[in-house]
């Protein structure tokens, strides 16, 4: 048994506790992080929305559990939110020790968007394993693909022509030849019409994507905005910097006319960051 001393720990409030956050909010916070099991019964829903954004754990550790590893917050495994013990597979021990980091370097109050090992661990074991789920994320990828940021250029300014060249054209170029397919490309308000056989492609693609792939896959997407950025990154063809430049083409044009904006452009920054690398992270076998 391995353990590595640290401090984390999914919170409960106690009954008598002052409830300082909104509803929607606590609800949020129950359906996508981990929680610690007990003795007793798995969380409910209700039982995870009465959890204290206070740490209470003590010591982290990692220990080999029902065939994998698992993190445990004062000798307590961690649970996804449905109650299901939170597992990583024996190829996948660097995402068990950045779990564990995460949750060694959250402080005094629990900062959720510090978790993005946890709630992507979780995403991939809770939700991904099953079929149903699976189906009606590609369903929701593929709809995000029509409107692909990647696919909207710009015939002005010439620092936004530039960056879509260097940034955008790559991807989609890659993207035609390695799957052979058409990719449409808009340069007007008009939304590029994407052929069947082109989807029915990258459908058969998803279908294939472990559920590792598949969390990894949403949340690039999601984060930079492009499915076709996050299926170059899920495939390792870019990098994550890479991956964030292509999402940051409108934001950078704009930061080199005008300039940066203090605690709003440098913030987008490292949290572009932080969510692609977690992605990355999150698809290394070792």
């Amino acid at each position: 048994m391995f353990r590595c001393p640290a401090r984390f720990l999914v919170p409960r409030f106690r009954q008598n506790v002052r409830r300082t956050l909104p509803v929607q909010r606590i609800t949020w916070l129950s359906r996508t992080h981990a929680t610690v099991s007990d003795s007793g019964p798995a969380a409910t829903a209700t039982n995870r929305a009465e959890a204290t954004l206070k740490r209470f754990w003590k010591d982290v550790g990692i220990e080999k559990r029902g065939g994998g590893y698992a993190v445990t917050l004062d000798g307590r495994q961690l649970r996804a939110p449905s109650g299901k013990p939170l597992v990583v597979p024996p190829e996948k021990r660097l995402v068990a020790a950045l779990i564990a980091s995460e949750w060694e370097n959250q402080q005094t109050l629990l900062k959720p968007h510090a978790l993005p090992m946890t709630s992507l661990a979780s995403r991939a074991l809770d939700a991904f394993e099953d079929e149903s789920t699976r189906a009606e994320v590609r369903a929701q990828l593929l709809k995000y693909f029509e409107t692909d940021t990647v696919c909207y250029h710009a015939d002005s300014p010439a620092v936004l022509v530039k960056l879509q060249e260097m940034h955008w054209m790559p991807i989609i170029d890659w993207v035609r030849t390695t799957y052979g397919v058409d990719i449409a490309v808009s340069d007007s308000f008009l939304v590029p019409t994407q052929s069947p056989e082109t989807i029915k492609t990258f459908d058969g693609v998803l279908s294939k994507f472990s559920s590792w792939e598949m969390a990894a896959m949403e949340r690039a997407t999601y984060t930079s905005k492009s499915f076709l950025i996050g299926l170059a990154l899920v495939k390792r063809h870019i990098d994550v910097d890479q991956a964030a430049q292509a999402a940051h083409v409108e934001v950078n044009s704009q930061i080199e006319r005008w300039g940066e904006v203090e605690d709003s452009h440098d913030v987008d920054y490292h949290d572009m960051r932080r969510q692609l690398g977690s992605t990355s992270c999150l698809l290394a076998d070792y």
